[in-house]
């Protein structure tokens, strides 16, 4: 069997390079680290028709091989043959975007100068015909003496050709005038773009029109409200139906397992800590499934850059660089890859305040939390005859994240011996139609992230609590719950004193513990907890948003509220606080993070659980 064919995909930014890795080697894709570096590494598998296996490796996107940002050393490493691991690639493919040749070709010389063997791919010819530019495929490979293909990544046009290519080995190093090219880059690319390119004249309408919208300074930012808002309500509304199907079906699976084991410790052991801790979480994957696909679909579409220009002058203000705005995001969805996002910020300094307010960005593990306490304690009811109060709610939380992220980047703007302007250069990319190929492999690879944690830890630290909760065994005659006398009930009861002020009950310290692992764990353990301090099983099977609002459960709206807003700063997650220290390289930074956020959540925990017992008993 011959060698599996290696391929290196390069590209600009938002040349659709994701979308052709994406639709060449669907869900056979792994993601990991290259050695030494916290730069992603996307590797993907896929098979020629005549059988042959082809590597694919993604590669950041950049504009030059002279690498400014860590993402775009790799790729430059890469390309030079400098990364151990990566230094056989059998061909280069180059991506560029038909409709902004201009920009792309800048890459494409400089790889084409190296000498490697190389491909390039000419992807949204589709847009580009839509825009009246004519492009001719055959003088281009001519005149660059690389085989060109065209394609259209979003719909898989043009992808049996590229298959075709790399099956008929239709590449070859380029002619030793152009790698021996040397000169002026702008001259090269004006010459080619005369001799094989003719521009309608005619703008592009539809891009003009919607950024007349989009990016107006008072109805931009209205857009963009409103985007947030639907999103939020959206999480809460539309996840209902199958949310409610998860918890019937894990009530059944419960039930039909108990009934096969008679032994009391074991059974508490697989219903009350392995069943009843996975339900509690996978329970809100919908909703985390949900504000997923909103996120790729705005990045699909090409919105989100314009809403990071659009933000740029509010967040300068802040301290921030709109360049700041999608790690941001990404943190909306998990913390680690928001924070891992920053290496494209150029500026050291924009980047430290980036990572150390992208915790306070309310990731998908907060969820669970806020899905349970919001559903316990506030009522499910239509506001103004469209409006979901919960859903309401649930924006409000999101919105408390992201304003306390600005007031933490004004406040270090203060302690920054750098006080100059830096401005924002970024590439918008035209408007296009979202490739849902490339949002179902996305939605496929965050529910495997999840169900590996609810199939690891969270059923480890499931399995833990229950026998924290569980030993000692109560002794005979015991008149209290057998939790109360178990060592994570003598945890909880001492550390009781010292969340009084907040209003936190002995549960839900014990699971705060567990719950620093992840924090959608403290769900899992909350429900083991209450499994076990139930007093019947009709109790439990009323669900743990009954147990925490039953009379004498020592729960009050205001610990809820209080509980919610803890939530918002505390840093819950020791895999964040481990991207922080290997993205900085200091335990300083680690130790001033978690410090600023304990010491956050536990000031407005304390505020909120005062004012709410005043005010609402």
């Amino acid at each position: 069997m011959s060698e599996a064919l290696r391929v290196a995909l390069v590209g600009n930014p938002n040349c659709g390079k994701t979308s052709i890795f994406n639709q060449l080697t669907g869900t056979r894709q792994k993601v990991g680290n290259y050695a030494g570096v916290t730069v992603e590494r996307k590797v993907g598998l896929f098979q020629l028709p005549s059988g042959r296996d082809v590597r694919v490796l993604d590669l950041p996107g950049t504009y030059s091989l002279n690498a400014t940002s860590p993402d775009e050393a790799v790729t430059r490493d890469v390309c030079l043959g400098k990364i151990e691991s990566e230094r056989q690639q059998d061909v280069l493919l180059c991506i560029v975007d038909a409709t902004n040749l201009r920009l792309h070709l800048g890459l494409v010389l400089e790889l084409i100068e190296l000498g490697k063997p190389m491909l390039i791919v000419l992807n949204m010819m589709d847009e580009a015909r839509r825009r009246g530019i004519q492009i001719n495929a055959q003088r281009l490979s001519e005149r660059l003496g690389v085989a060109v293909v065209e394609t259209v990544a979003k719909s898989s046009a043009g992808v049996s050709n590229l298959l075709g290519a790399l099956e008929a080995d239709n590449f070859s190093v380029p002619a030793t005038e152009l790698t021996g090219l040397v000169g002026d880059h702008h001259q090269k690319i004006n010459d080619i773009l005369k001799d094989v390119v003719v521009f309608n004249e005619q703008e592009d309408k539809r891009t003009e029109f919607l950024d007349r919208i989009l990016l107006h300074p008072v109805l931009g930012f209205v857009v963009l409200t409103v985007l947030m808002f639907v999103v939020f309500q959206a999480v809460f509304t539309w996840a209902a139906p199958f949310q409610d199907a998860i918890e019937a079906g894990f009530a059944w699976l419960g039930e039909q397992i108990g009934n096969f084991i008679s032994e009391p410790l074991l059974h508490s052991l697989v219903v009350d800590g392995v069943i009843a801790g996975a339900s509690s979480v996978l329970v809100f994957l919908p909703q985390i499934l949900f504000l997923f696909f909103f996120i790729l679909f705005l990045e699909e579409t090409g919105y989100l850059p314009r809403a990071a220009f659009l933000l740029d002058k509010l967040m300068y203000k802040a301290g921030l660089s709109g360049r700041a705005f999608i790690p941001l995001l990404s943190s909306f969805a998990c913390a680690v890859p928001g924070i891992m996002a920053t290496r494209t910020i150029n500026d050291p300094r924009d980047r430290l305040t980036t990572i150390f307010v992208a915790p306070l960005m309310t990731c998908s593990a907060r969820l669970p939390v806020y899905a349970l306490l919001i559903s316990a304690f506030i009522p499910s009811k239509t506001i103004w005859g469209i409006f979901n109060l919960q859903g309401l709610v649930l924006f409000a939380l999101y919105m408390a994240g992201i304003v306390s992220a600005l007031i933490v980047a004004f406040i270090l703007k203060f302690f920054q011996k750098d006080k100059s302007a830096h401005t924002l250069l970024m590439e918008l990319p035209s408007y296009r139609f979202p490739n849902m190929k490339s949002i179902a492999i996305g939605l496929m690879d965050r529910a495997k992230i999840f169900m590996k944690r609810v199939a690891g830890i969270i059923f480890a630290l499931s399995v833990l609590l229950w026998f924290l909760c569980s030993f000692p065994q109560a002794p005979d005659h015991a008149t209290l719950p057998a939790i109360d006398y178990g060592f994570a009930g003598r945890i909880g009861h001492f550390m009781q004193p010292l969340f009084a002020p907040v209003g936190f009950n002995w549960q839900i310290c014990i699971a705060l513990i567990p719950g620093m692992a992840a924090r959608e764990v403290m769900v899992a353990a909350l429900g083991t907890v209450y499994a076990l301090s139930a007093a019947n099983d009709d109790a439990m099977a009323q669900g743990l948003t009954h147990l925490i609002t039953a009379p004498g459960s020592g729960w009050s709206i205001a610990t809820g509220l209080s509980l919610l807003v803890w939530y918002i700063y505390a840093p819950h997650c020791l895999a964040t606080l481990a991207t922080v220290r290997r993205e900085t390289g200091s335990w300083k930074m680690v130790a001033w993070v978690t410090t600023y956020l304990f010491g956050l959540a536990y000031f407005t925990a304390f505020l909120t659980y005062q004012i709410a017992s005043h005010y609402l008993g």
